[in-house]
């Protein structure tokens, strides 16, 4: 997949994105420090790039329920396309595994899973192993808190400072 040429600007413009949400275009301009109708033709740009998937609010789950975080690994018997298609478009459909990250190595897959209790959790894992998605092993880790939880900052990804000009 090619990726798209951007500058300084963009990511001026990314990073607001990120840190204040859906803004609107004179707050946007003024954020990044453009005039509102080049920064706004830039946010089209990058937008219909598909770039900017949504926009979203960091809630603080902790202060309104009382939720379960547990990472698993997960190893597929299988290491066929379809293997891996069919457990993948089954996780998709599960509203308690909020992320899902193929990995290589090891493990096929990192799964976030979020219930509100440990006993939810066991029912989350009860139905995939028998949806039998030809699951391998698994193992869980249960968080007991969370250290960090951010957002990329952009600019660190556009230079790569292990290699010089």
């Amino acid at each position: 997949m090619r990726k798209l040429a951007i500058d300084a600007a963009d990511i001026r413009i990314l990073r607001a994105l990120q840190q204040h949400g859906q803004l609107s275009k004179t707050k946007l301009s003024e954020l990044v420090n453009l005039s509102p109708t080049p920064c706004w033709i830039r946010f089209t740009r990058l937008k219909e790039a598909g770039l900017i998937r949504g926009y979203h609010a960091d809630i603080s789950l902790n202060k309104i329920a009382n939720a379960t975080k547990v990472m698993v690994t997960v190893s597929l018997e299988g290491h066929r396309r379809a293997n891996f298609e069919r457990f993948e478009a089954y996780i998709a459909q599960v509203d308690e595994i909020v992320e899902c990250i193929a990995t290589g190595g090891g493990m096929d897959y990192v799964l976030k899973v979020v219930t509100p209790s440990l006993s939810a959790f066991q029912q989350v894992m009860d139905r995939l192993l028998g949806a039998e998605l030809g699951i391998e092993r698994y193992m869980t880790y249960i968080a007991t808190r969370e250290i960090k939880s951010t957002q990329v900052n952009l600019a660190n990804l556009m230079t790569d400072p292990g290699h010089s000009a």
